[in-house]
């Protein structure tokens, strides 16, 4: 028989029955059964499409059959087999897989993975989404770059004015948008004020592409952070932001739009173009926009004539103008005093000069002739501003400014204008405080007839209400637009004895220390003070640590404390005096004592949580700290004593209630208060101010019929007196003091003021005592008289002696008899003290031998500085203070 006639071999194990059944299972759509369900090698080792006996499978069996075996084995997922995404599924050829092995154009989460490999992205995916999100920036930045357009800076500059108004709503003045301003040609623009330009801020402006990519990313890093955006890192940058004045938004859009228009402007805008538009609408300070303007502001001359020094110090403006004017900026920022703006402006000056030099744009020789600042003229200002009006005005400016964390009001914006901000100042009472220190004035001070001593004489003066901490009233000065320093503002006057009530409200708070325990047990052991408490009104006082040991400075010197005209309070031979007749008579030993006694940290905690700036306050290191030779403001003393009038309750001075805008209302005052001492210490403290105005040195200052409390204070070397006095109602701060700031390039000197006004000496109940009176009679006219609350019996009785009633062991000062009239002495002046004796502590009978030592006025640990052994008659008031004024005994302002 023929080969292909042969019949094929029979299949074992079931014959063509078995073959019959098995397809007519699968044609039925029976479920085969799974592979190696019988046990034989051909269920479960079938190759191709025919199984061992060479008979074709269906699809449908060999796919159930994988499921199976796969259940079996616990459902661990077997990799499919080759073809398998090609071929059909149980349903038959022809129809692709449904399950997660389909091909997928983002293949996440991955596919064919466990655990955390299954959500870690493969690098194309990482790689395909990086290069799409750059072009889609690409695109973007493409859009943006055609659709923005070169700015006109002949358009910028257009501020628009602020307008002020009085504590009543009605208008004081609308100022800030006028714009000094003169567009020039590059060619006026001198050579060295370009290339000094250069130097400083972008050498590389006239090859770089107009954007810095570092200075981008620290903007938009900045921003990130929560920080405003910062300045244009180029000057091409810098001249897009100043010709974008109309949006100062601190936006990444805004920030992003910028960078767009800056390359724009890099690339289609001459080099030169770009300088003189820059330099023509920078801001160089007081109102001055553009090289030429600020040229006229500062030397009166044109920007072709600037030498290169001018050109280097005007370089210097454009950091910053609040910190770099000479003539300073204090009503911005305390920090900006002359001194401290000349010697920045100078430093910034030289090195711009450096600079130049190296980069070849100046020789060494020109470069030599420029080392100190160039002769400046004072600041032009506006005439609506003059008198107490601008004074007024930057006091409010200061508020926002200083508190832009609150108030969202930045330098910028408050030059670019468009606000009305209403103050807190009172219209009528800021000019019957004008008119109390000119009455004063032009009756006692006459600098024709009394040139030597009657020249250069300031005051300063603010009204707090005790009940918001608003300031209701403040004298700057003669006219904003002459004297440009606001004396209601810190000034560098110390303050005197109208620190006391301080040193007296420490010991009521915390108490002394006790004597007989160590350093750490006498600060939690403390005695509560009464008003009652003794202590030496001995003049040349030894004076000793709370422990008893004698107090003596770094170099191991010993001092006395000296009172005014060397008199000794209380009678001999202990002279105990008690803290209501040393406050009354203003005794300098008892409260120099007392102060040690409390701890000198005690008494500065005292004086800070009653509202005085930390910074305001000179070291500790000094016995003279107790008896003023801090500079706080006016404002701030007014506010201090502003917390004893309101039983202990701190509320921090403020100029400003609102500020509207276009958008509506962008900052409202919300008054905070703190209980700086209890009702029973505060008032306490009032009743023996009290006393000090009924029948002790600030008689000048009563108001019949009225409550007032009040102190009087007076400097050693008689350069500054103070009267600081309050009724329930008004607290009030008036000074007067002498120093030289006619020569704009000369550090401020206070003079002494003796035969000022024709007295042999001026004290704080003389003329200021005068002016609080007139105003304060005038401003709480037609206002209910209050009583003070009654204090509660409060401390111990402290040194306390069967002694019979004090008196003075000489005749007293003038001064000290009761008098409505101003005196010309009172005993509130701080002598240095002299020097050593050896008496103890509480050794009444002791008499000084006079001692040997000198003492020190380097400042110690205190940090100031002042001339060497000073006698004992120099002040201890004026060494180390931080101007650099007249030396002293107990050293300057700390830091």
């Amino acid at each position: 028989m023929s080969e292909h006639r042969r019949k094929p071999p029979q299949p074992q194990g079931g014959g063509r029955a078995a073959a019959r059944r098995g397809q007519s299972g699968a044609s039925s759509g029976r479920r085969a059964a799974p592979r190696g369900a019988t046990g034989s090698p051909s269920d479960s080792y079938g190759s191709g499409q025919y199984g061992a006996e060479g008979e074709q499978q269906s699809y449908g069996g060999r796919a159930e059959a994988r499921r199976a075996a796969q259940r079996n084995a616990g459902g661990r997922r077997r990799a499919p087999e080759p073809g398998a995404g090609r071929r059909g599924g149980a349903t038959g050829p022809g129809r692709g897989r449904q399950g997660p092995g389909r091909k997928r154009l983002i293949d996440y989460p991955r596919y064919g993975k466990d655990g955390w490999r299954r959500w870690m992205p493969s690098w194309k995916l990482v790689s395909g989404l990086f290069l799409g999100f750059i072009g889609c920036l690409v695109a973007v930045a493409g859009i943006g770059y055609a659709m923005v357009g070169v700015p006109d800076i002949a358009k910028t500059a257009t501020a628009q004015n602020n307008v002020y108004f009085w504590s009543d709503g009605t208008e004081m003045v609308a100022t800030g948008g006028e714009t000094n301003r003169q567009i020039i040609d590059y060619s006026q623009i001198p050579a060295a004020m370009r290339y000094a330009v250069i130097s400083q801020e972008n050498k590389t402006f006239e090859t770089d592409r107009g954007v810095d990519p570092k200075g981008i990313a620290r903007a938009f890093l900045n921003m990130a952070r929560g920080g405003q955006t910062q300045g244009g890192s180029t000057i091409t940058q810098q001249y897009v932001k100043n010709a974008m004045l109309n949006d100062q938004s601190q936006t990444i859009s805004r920030k992003f739009k910028e960078i767009l228009v800056a390359v724009k402007v890099g690339a289609t805008v001459d080099k030169d173009k770009i300088m003189a538009g820059y330099l023509n609408s920078a801001y160089y300070g007081r109102n001055a926009y553009g090289i030429q303007a600020a040229a006229r502001a500062y030397f009166n001359k044109d920007a072709i004539k600037l030498n290169p020094g001018e050109c280097a110090f005007l370089a210097a403006m454009l950091k910053g103008a609040t910190y770099y004017d000479p003539a300073g900026a204090q009503s911005i920022d305390t920090a900006a005093t002359p001194e401290a703006n000349q010697k920045r402006a100078l430093i910034q000056m030289q090195d711009t000069l450096d600079k130049m030099v190296e980069y070849g744009h100046l020789n060494a020789a020109e470069r030599a002739k420029y080392t100190q600042l160039p002769k400046w003229q004072n600041p032009r200002s506006n005439t609506a501003l003059s008198g107490q009006t601008g004074y007024l005005v930057d006091l409010a400016n200061s508020y926002l400014v200083n508190n832009s964390d609150k108030t969202g009001i930045d330098e910028e914006k408050l030059r670019t204008g468009g606000l009305s901000i209403y103050t807190t100042f009172d219209k009528k009472r800021v000019k019957e405080l004008t008119a109390a220190v000119t009455k004063v004035q032009k009756t006692n001070i006459k600098p024709k007839e009394r040139p030597d001593t009657d020249t250069h004489v300031q005051f300063g003066g603010a009204s707090v209400d005790p009940a918001s901490g608003a300031i209701r009233a403040i004298y700057g000065g003669e006219d904003a637009t002459k004297h440009f320093t606001n004396n209601a503002d810190q000034t560098g006057a110390q303050v005197g004895s109208t620190f006391k009530p301080f040193v007296l409200a420490a010991a009521m708070t915390w108490g002394v220390r006790d004597p007989d325990l160590g350093s750490s047990q006498a600060q939690d052991e403390r005695t509560i003070v009464s008003p009652k408490s003794l202590y030496s009104g001995k003049n040349k006082l030894k004076i000793r640590n709370y422990d008893g040991s004698v107090w003596k400075n770094e170099k191991g010197e010993e001092w006395l404390q000296t009172n005014d005209g060397h008199q000794s309070y209380g009678s001999p031979p202990n002279y105990k005096i008690d803290l209501r007749e040393a406050m009354r008579e203003s005794v300098n030993s008892a409260f120099v004592q007392l102060g040690m006694d409390v701890g000198l940290d005690k008494v500065r905690d005292a004086a800070v949580n009653a509202g005085l700036k930390p910074k305001s306050l000179t070291g500790t290191s000094f016995p003279s700290f107790s008896i003023g030779i801090s500079d706080p403001s006016a404002i701030r003393m007014a506010g201090a004593y502003a917390t004893f009038a309101a039983s202990g309750k701190q509320r921090d001075p403020y100029s400003v209630e609102k500020v509207t805008s276009k958008d509506g209302v962008t900052f409202s005052h919300k008054t905070e208060t703190q209980e700086a001492f209890t009702s029973t210490v505060a008032d306490n403290v009032t009743d023996i101010l009290k006393t000090v105005v009924d029948k002790g040195t600030g008689t000048a200052a009563q108001l019949p019929g009225r409550d007032v409390a009040g102190k009087t204070g007076t400097t050693d070397g008689n350069k500054s007196a103070w009267f600081v006095g309050y009724t329930p109602q008004l607290s009030t701060a008036i000074s007067m003091f002498r120093y030289d700031d006619n020569e704009a390039n000369k550090n401020r000197t206070f003079l002494e003021m003796y035969g000022t006004g024709g007295q042999k000496k001026i004290h704080g109940a003389s003329f200021p005592a005068q002016i609080w009176h007139d105003y304060m009679a005038e401003a709480l006219k037609g206002q209910p008289a209050k009583s003070f609350p009654t204090p509660e019996p409060i401390g111990e009785v402290l040194n306390e002696d069967p002694a019979p009633s004090p008196s003075p062991s000489v005749s007293e000062s003038e001064e000290s008899s009761p008098s409505p009239s101003p005196s010309p002495s009172e005993s509130e002046v701080e002598p240095s003290p002299s020097p050593s004796d050896t008496c103890g502590r509480f050794d009444w009978q002791c008499q000084s031998n006079g001692g040997t030592n000198q003492g020190s006025s380097n400042g110690g640990a205190n940090g100031g500085g002042g001339d060497p052994s000073p006698s004992p008659s120099e002040s201890s008031t004026d060494v180390g203070n931080p101007r650099g004024q007249d030396g002293g005994l107990f050293g300057g302002r700390n830091g």
